[in-house]
């Protein structure tokens, strides 16, 4: 299985200052190898995107109050932070998106559908 994992950089300067921050980014998982995959693990990969982006949309709306919460009198340095974090989030969702995508056409790949005949 091919783990995914994904860092940012400007994720991890700001660690220290998230601590305190009520949104938590679920945690990354996994999706198998399309070429060596059964139909059955990858569609448990696709329940876990789905949920996965359900977690990371909550993500992005928990990221979007805070923002709002602090309003415009924010000091910059948050609203700053806030938008990497938004941003970062997004490109994560793509990420595995696309991962989760480029295994199912493994998948076909390895394993075409005889024509009919």
């Amino acid at each position: 299985m091919r783990v995914l994992t994904f860092s940012c950089v400007a994720a991890l300067a700001t660690c220290g200052t998230l601590a305190a921050s009520a949104c938590e980014t679920p945690a990354m998982i996994s999706i198998p190898d399309g070429k060596n995959a059964t139909v059955e693990q990858l569609l448990g990969a696709q329940a876990q995107v789905k949920a996965y982006m359900a977690a990371m949309n909550d993500l992005l709306a928990c990221i979007d109050n805070e923002t709002e919460a602090k309003g415009e009198d924010a000091p910059e340095q948050f609203k700053l932070l806030m938008v990497t974090r938004h941003n970062t989030a997004v490109t994560e969702m793509e990420t595995v998106a696309a991962a989760f995508n480029d295994q199912v056409k493994a998948y076909k790949a390895a394993n075409p559908t005889p024509a009919p005949k």
